[in-house]
């Protein structure tokens, strides 16, 4: 029988290894996605829109469609998509890799402000300006929504949820961002402070670079930490070399 391979998530690198696996011969590849985004793009092999129902339905659906390995290489803050996966292949001895864009390191003339959730992020904020630039995607606002003496301009795909701050401004955009384009838009709304997730990658990394220049603070918020006994490999040719099928 053909190898199944379940692949969890729409990022960049999940859609490099779902061509790779897709080019195979006889590899079958399905993609789920969660839904959060209205206009996915296009991705090779199977896909599936919505959850599994937690750990459990996962698992039932590892059986049914007879899933060789799962590769999660959702976002690295979707943390209960991560533990779901890790419980389902323990759950039914299906082999289960996370495929992660190595995370940003700080360099020279870095002002970064580590924090270990969106609530520490918050609490770092008012020494540090207040005119903020909030790239943390468009859930969990409401860890600044107690903040109103502070200006945000949020940036996100989607419109985020409410609640929020009581003084936002919604900028709808995706990535990638050039370091010209996020200079200007910092200097244009007179931005003192960054806030951002370490989601790693250069789609959007281009805004630390131009903090940088402009001497600004950014606090960025830690990834958490991978459930026990699961390892993550930093590019798809690694995560293929775990699946066994470094060649096509």
């Amino acid at each position: 029988m053909s190898p199944h391979v379940l692949l969890l998530g729409g990022t960049t690198e999940a859609r490099e290894l779902a061509a790779s696996l897709a080019a195979r011969p006889g590899v079958r590849v399905t993609t789920s996605l969660a839904g959060r985004v209205s206009r996915p793009g296009a991705l090779e092999g199977d896909v599936r829109i919505g959850g599994f129902g937690g750990a459990e339905g996962l698992a039932e659906w590892l059986r049914a469609e007879h899933v060789d390995a799962v590769v999660d290489a959702t976002h690295p803050f979707a943390t209960g998509i991560t533990a779901n996966a890790a419980r389902a292949a323990a759950a039914t001895g299906v082999p289960a890799v996370v495929l992660r864009r190595p995370g940003w390191q700080p360099g020279p003339g870095d002002r970064w402000h580590p924090a270990a959730s969106l609530d520490e992020a918050a609490a770092l904020l008012p020494p540090l300006g207040r005119r903020i630039f909030l790239t943390t995607g468009r859930l969990g606002l409401a860890a600044f929504a107690h903040l109103p003496e502070l200006h945000f301009l949020v940036r996100s795909v989607e419109p985020p949820e409410p609640p929020m701050p009581r003084r936002t401004e919604v900028l709808l955009a995706r990535g990638p961002f050039t370091v010209e384009s996020e200079t200007a838009l910092l200097r244009e709304h007179r931005i003192e402070v960054v806030v951002t997730k370490d989601s790693g990658g250069s789609s959007t990394s281009a805004k630390l670079t131009a903090a940088r220049e402009l001497g600004l603070p950014v606090v960025v918020v830690r990834r958490p930490p991978l459930p026990e006994g699961i390892r993550a490999e930093s590019d798809v040719a690694a995560v293929l070399a775990r699946l066994d099928l470094a060649s096509p």
